[in-house]
């Protein structure tokens, strides 16, 4: 007996991610594969690279794709900027501040932990009180847009106390890249990576990532060996450097690179601040739905994302059984509730190619439909009409 070959379903991805990818990228990925050292791939590596200043808004000449996903954009950033006994003020609001203090371990820093409830903003007076408390802090690392709960921190205020106490910073944008205001120079981030398969539409696999002058100076200035050999920005640089002659580090993923090429092209001509307005105007559109539903949202008004939407749910509704039904009846995804949250809300995505009027009323209606059937205690048969009128 031969094994068939995989036929995936079609779904509507409106988790934390994947989202949908245009078909444009999957056009892209399935182009010719060419050599990694070849030139024509090369000016396409180029091209990338200033792609994706525009995304972040930098001019940082190391602005680059690390060859695996987001997880490894962040271990790329703290590999390379911990040493053995520096200490790390890491904010943690939800799950990714804890990833975040677990690499600090595992680089042999000390993490200082300033901790807020999951689902509220990173509190700046504790972060100043632990940055006045431990003057001999190296770096302060947050995460931008925290994807377990829909909390956005005040990146660019975070920035400015941990420069005042001579510390780098590291910041998690794996959810904000793409769709909503990010910007790496203006705000002076040291040290930022991202991921592809978020509000860029692309396939997993890549993380995005942008190192500034004073960061890269602390890399170069290093007393132990970086501990991660594929990671070590001054073995990669030599791959991702500048100009046209490269060194063979690795096998770049050549068709996953076409893809992001893809989707940083479409962003560059639909425009930054035009795809943070889309963001933004699907997010008001669901919002209108949901909440005339009677589903409320756990993130206040002023730190909520756009584009990760965590929605408490409808007591005695049963987690489970409500997305199991959305992607067996209505080939619809979205997210559960991670660590302290689970069970308790649903983190509904809004990323990229995801983000459009359809979706947002297919979601909307198929959860009616389903918490319906379900006596879930809802307002019903007004949940739509508050959508369409939200997008007009």
């Amino acid at each position: 007996m031969t094994t068939p070959s995989f036929n995936p379903p079609i779904r509507t991805l409106m988790g934390p991610g994947p989202s949908d990818v245009h078909p444009r990228i999957l056009e892209a990925l399935s182009r010719p594969t060419i050599g990694h050292l070849d030139p024509v791939f090369i000016e396409m590596m180029e091209q990338i690279k200033g792609l994706l200043q525009y995304a972040f808004q930098t001019e940082n000449p190391l602005t680059m794709p690390v060859s695996a996903p987001g997880s490894a954009g962040m271990e790329t950033c703290f590999v390379n900027l911990v040493e053995p006994g520096d200490k790390v003020i890491v904010c943690q609001n939800g799950v990714f501040g804890g990833r975040m203090k677990e690499n600090v371990e595992r680089c042999g820093g000390t993490p200082i932990m300033v901790e807020d409830e999951w689902g509220k903003a990173v509190d700046l007076a504790k972060v100043e009180a632990a940055l006045e408390q431990h003057g001999d802090a190296r770096i302060l690392a947050f995460v931008h847009a925290e994807t377990s709960t829909g909390a956005r921190a005040d990146t660019k205020e975070l920035v400015e106390l941990a420069h005042r106490h001579d510390c780098l910073t590291i910041v998690d944008s794996v959810t904000s890249l793409g769709g909503c205001e990010l910007k790496v120079d203006e705000w002076d981030i040291d040290a930022i990576y991202s991921g592809t398969q978020k509000c860029l539409s692309c396939t997993p696999g890549i993380s995005p990532v942008s190192f500034n002058e004073r960061a890269l100076q602390k890399v170069r200035k290093r007393s132990s060996k970086v501990q991660s050999w594929f990671l070590d920005l001054n073995l990669v640089m030599g791959y991702w450097g500048s100009g046209q002659k490269r060194a063979y580090h690795h096998t770049a993923p050549v068709n996953s690179l076409y893809g992001l090429h893809e989707s940083l092209v479409m962003l560059q001509d639909e425009g930054l601040e035009k795809a943070w307005a889309r963001h933004r105007k699907m997010h008001d559109a669901l919002k209108a739905g949901l909440e005339a539903m009677g589903i409320n949202f756990i993130v206040d008004e002023a730190h909520r994302l756009p584009m990760l939407n965590a929605v408490s749910i409808p007591e005695g509704v049963d987690d489970a059984s409500v997305r199991s039904r959305l992607l067996s009846e209505y080939n619809l995804e979205i997210g559960a509730g991670l660590g302290a949250l689970a069970g308790k809300v649903w983190r509904i995505g809004l990323m990229g190619y995801s983000a459009k009027p359809e979706n947002v009323l297919l979601c909307v209606g198929a959860l009616e439909a389903v918490l319906t059937e379900m006596n879930a205690p809802i307002n019903t048969d007004v949940a739509l009409g508050k959508v369409q009128h939200e997008l007009l």
